[in-house]
């Protein structure tokens, strides 16, 4: 069932069809289901939001036949029945021939997944990791291909392009590289928990891409460091993305704009997470 929410968005029903571990702290899942053919999306950092059933439900409760209404509505359901939100990126689209059958993939992050993990996993993380064929939820994603949660869009004269994610980021940063055309410069940096987390990417792009492994106990000042080290290749006409928890991305932003000198209409800079706040409290303080 679908239900129309605000043009160029709506509701999308699906199905799990296969899951893969990318690393330690990284998993896939491929959803799929007939409302898929009214999914539709250009981007490579598309914005989904994903609802997800606690544990012991069938499927996610969320009132999508309430239409235009359905966001009180599954605000006013009890805790432990309303659906988990979470948001996500698109990681990948496909349709075959003749497009009736799509797949998306979606990768998660495995925060507190594992026996020596020293927190606490979030709903989503649980499952992910549990996820398996069959396994319900509903997508809150685009009807339209060109849509206002895609941000990035790199101007026409753009000659370098550079990326920085952390691990919230690693699925869009990915897609990102992976669609740059031949002749595109660009320096890539993605920060993960562990080394094994680093994946293989295949681009036409003149691309540098590092994959950092995070520093737990300097924080966002390693991060920091080690981009003011980069050499970067000179360009007339630079475009930056950058996503990850907030804190970095504030203090990148700065680093490009204020030390390097890059235009700030030239940079995009998303806050996917918080340090120290869920969703839901990121969500009330919005």
């Amino acid at each position: 069932m679908t239900t129309a929410v605000a043009a160029p968005f709506r509701f999308f029903s699906l199905q799990v069809v296969r899951t893969r571990r990318l690393g330690p702290s990284l998993a896939r899942v491929t959803f799929a289901g007939p409302d898929l053919r009214g999914f539709h999306s250009d981007g490579q950092d598309q914005s989904l939001s994903l609802f997800l059933p606690h544990p012991g439900q069938e499927e996610p409760a969320v009132p999508i036949e309430l239409g235009d209404g359905w966001w009180q509505g599954w605000r006013e359901l009890p805790d432990d029945v309303r659906a988990v939100m979470r948001s996500y990126t698109l990681r990948a689209l496909r349709r075959d021939s003749d497009g009736d059958t799509v797949e998306i993939d979606i990768d998660f992050v495995l925060h507190g997944v594992g026996p020596e993990s020293p927190v606490q996993p979030g709903p989503a993380s649980r499952w992910a990791a549990d996820a398996a064929p069959g396994d319900r939820v509903v997508l809150l994603g685009p009807a339209v291909a060109d849509n206002r949660a895609i941000r990035f869009r790199p101007p026409e004269d753009t000659d370098l392009v550079v990326v920085w994610g952390d691990e919230t980021a690693v699925p869009a940063a990915c897609a990102i590289v992976e669609s740059l055309p031949a002749g595109t410069r660009a320096r890539v940096w993605l920060e993960v928990p562990h080394a094994e987390d680093a994946q293989e990417l295949r681009t036409a792009a003149d691309a540098e891409i590092n994959w950092l492994v995070k520093d737990v106990t300097s924080g966002p000042e390693s991060t920091l460091a080690t981009l003011r080290a980069a050499q970067l290749p000179s360009a007339e006409h630079p475009y930056v993305w950058i996503a990850g928890e907030s804190g970095r991305v504030k203090r990148l932003r700065r680093h490009f704009v204020g030390e390097r000198g890059v235009d700030r209409r030239r940079v995009t800079f998303v806050g996917y997470w918080r340090q120290g706040l869920t969703e839901e409290q990121l969500r009330e303080q919005g």
